[in-house]
């Protein structure tokens, strides 16, 4: 009754089916095997950036910014040193801290080499106003600080609107600053452990990448279709294979019916 599964045509079903099958699994596991270090990486960054965060407070020695430049996943949040003088002062709306509204006081302190570094120098409440905004400290000063990446609109809360007034950028990375200001500018920034004047600390936040952003999630639902590929291929077999076998049976008891007979000729189409 099975004799069908013994033909070329079935073979190459059955090849095909025993390929595909395994090829699945491990894609589906491959992708949830991401989507688990992902997690991961959002776990240990967060532990990170606890620890430096009270580190910061403490008395933890900080290291001098070049040396931890360029910022990756093991010197983000890292606590940094860089000695300057405060020049132009930005404004950075619509970030949360402690389930608030407010923005962050942003001022670049162009250091010893002629560069410009990013300081977010505190947090304040409510829309951004450059009159709220305490003016920064005069002269040479030494901030010290949780080291930062720079920004990727859209990601970790960050706006991705355009069109904000002058004064005002969205996302802290060199490639915002640069339509701003003629500085050369670190592509990294920091936040000072202790705010400036009134305003609260802006916390550490862990490095891209790291989070449960939209790769995470899309690994997430490639697992899931993998292993639905999976199904479908053992219930397409298991289909053709049951048509195949209800039509072996049918024919061997006879139940199909008889070919139609070839009509030839013209005028009526039948033959005498």
């Amino acid at each position: 009754m099975y004799r069908f599964l013994l033909t070329p045509r079935w073979w190459g079903i059955n090849v095909f089916v025993a390929l595909a099958i395994p090829f699945c699994i491990f894609m589906g596991s491959w992708q949830l095997g991401r989507f688990e270090d992902r997690v991961q990486d959002h776990e240990s960054a967060k532990e990170q950036a606890k620890e430096q965060s009270a580190e910061g407070h403490g008395d933890a020695a900080a290291r001098p910014l070049r040396s931890l430049l360029p910022v990756d996943k093991e010197t983000s949040g890292e606590q940094a040193t860089a000695t300057g003088r405060y020049g132009r002062q930005l404004l950075v709306p619509d970030r949360e801290l402690d389930e608030k509204r407010g923005f962050y006081v942003l001022t670049l302190l162009r250091t010893d080499d002629g560069k410009s570094l990013p300081v977010v120098r505190g947090w304040l409440p409510g829309d951004a106003n450059a009159a709220k905004a305490p003016a920064a400290p005069k002269g040479e000063v030494t901030v010290k600080g949780a080291l930062q990446a720079s920004e990727s609109p859209g990601s970790n809360g960050v706006s991705a609107a355009g069109g904000l007034p002058e004064g005002q950028l969205g996302a802290i990375s060199s490639a915002s600053l640069v339509n701003l200001v003629r500085d050369d500018l670190y592509d990294a920034w920091i936040t000072l452990d202790k705010a400036d004047a009134g305003m609260k600390a802006v916390p550490a936040t862990a490095p891209n990448n790291t989070g449960l952003d939209l790769k995470a999630f899309q690994n997430l639902g490639y697992t899931g279709e993998w292993f639905v590929f999976a199904g479908f291929v053992v219930f397409m077999w298991f289909r053709l294979f049951r048509r195949e076998a209800e039509f072996a049976r049918d024919a061997r008891l006879g139940l199909l019916p008889d070919p139609e007979p070839t009509e030839t000729g013209t005028g009526t189409g039948v033959t005498a």
